[in-house]
């Protein structure tokens, strides 16, 4: 059975065999122990409210029971920048007309800001190779959405995610190459991993504070300022279905855009609604279902979700056997959350549109967020 769960220490050494899969693309999971485990405590002294609300930091473990491992981890910063500075690139125009000469022009420009402080952060996803099909991919990334839901009062309204950057086969990012490298004299994936570990002064004592001129940069550079990585296409593509769009900032190291929406605009969050638990005989989830249920319990510390067929809810009765009530740590008469995994509504048809949405995804693991971690 597939469990979403918060992670404990016990995870360390899977979370490690992950990082060091994850490659240079993750900001926030390098493969460094030391880290790791902190990552671990920080996230377990959130769950247990040991921590200033408005500083807690959520991760959130996918859990094969069968294979007694976790096979992917995602998490969820309530507020960024309330410690470190957050920096990202604004792009917008600079105007420069003249009547007299008949020329009006128009400049796209960079503006550092530190617009998104104190705005909560989906970051941290990952999941294994093995895993990445099915729905594995969507549970792991929506799990967040249902604790928004249910604890709407520990973030702030406005919820973002930032997407890894275009780079080549060879890892070398053009943005980074035509703008960082020329302040910072390091490599895109040295610099990438410093802000990882927590070493940021850097970037407030290097940066160039003056707007930079689009012109001024290669044209390849010039042309990925807010383009993904085509393997972070998916995943922004799901965020995009659940409501999430551009705002116009981008990654201060590779461009990679940054994508916000209000919490209560996110799909997952406005469909979502409680139902009762009976406990009984029911069948294993089959993850052939292409419209199941994305099911959490409304329990902080032990917070879990995982996947159910549609067919297990029977009016506001939501039918489950008594393993999966073990795992989902909910008895007969309990509430749980739910929403539809994908785009439709639970009681509505699927319209064109969403239809179109969900074939669009089918088959693709939304599982490569380029993040970058306070």
């Amino acid at each position: 059975m597939i469990v979403i769960r918060p992670i404990e220490q016990k995870d360390l050494g899977d979370l490690m065999r992950m990082a060091e899969n994850a490659g240079s693309g993750l900001t926030t999971l390098p493969a460094n122990e030391e880290l790791l485990k902190a990552k671990i405590t920080s996230s377990e002294e959130s769950f247990s409210q040991k921590t200033d609300e408005r500083h807690r930091f959520y991760m959130f473990a996918l859990e094969d029971t069968d294979a007694g491992q976790i096979a992917g981890v995602c998490g969820l910063e309530a507020a960024v920048g309330l410690g470190d500075v957050w920096y990202n690139y604004r792009v917008s125009t600079t105007v420069n007309a003249s009547s007299e000469l008949g020329i009006h022009k128009q400049t796209p420009t960079l503006y550092l800001t530190n617009d998104m402080t104190g705005c909560s952060e989906l970051c941290s996803l990952f999941l294994d190779a093995d895993y990445r099909k099915g729905n594995n991919g969507r549970l792991l990334s929506k799990c967040r959405f249902l604790f928004l839901a249910q604890f709407a009062h520990l973030f702030s309204q406005k919820v973002f995610a930032e997407m890894r950057g275009y780079s080549d086969e060879n890892g070398v990012s053009p943005f980074w190459e035509s703008l960082g490298r020329k302040f910072f004299s390091l490599e895109f994936t040295r610099a990438d991993y410093l802000t990882g570990v927590g070493q940021k002064s850097f970037i407030a004592e290097l940066m160039p504070k003056y707007p930079i001129y689009l012109p001024f940069l290669s044209e390849e550079a010039q042309q990925i300022v807010g383009k993904t990585h085509d393997n972070t296409r998916p995943a922004l593509a799901m965020l995009k279905s659940e409501g999430f769009n551009f705002n116009g900032l981008v990654d201060i190291f590779d461009a990679g855009p940054l994508v916000e929406a209000f919490v209560e605009n996110i799909r997952a969050v406005r469909q979502s609604r409680l139902v009762t638990v009976e406990v009984g005989t029911a069948k294993p989830f089959d993850d052939s279902d292409r419209d199941p249920l994305l099911v959490s319990n409304t329990q902080y510390e032990d917070f879990r979700v995982t996947l159910f067929n549609k067919s297990s809810l029977v009016g506001k009765l939501l039918l489950i056997s008594k393993e999966q009530a073990e795992y989902l740590k909910v008895n007969t008469g309990d509430q749980v959350r739910i929403v539809s995994l994908r785009e439709p509504r639970l009681d509505s048809e699927r319209t064109p549109s969403e239809a179109g949405s969900s074939k669009k995804l089918h088959g693709q693991d939304p599982t490569e967020f380029r993040t970058q971690e306070h």
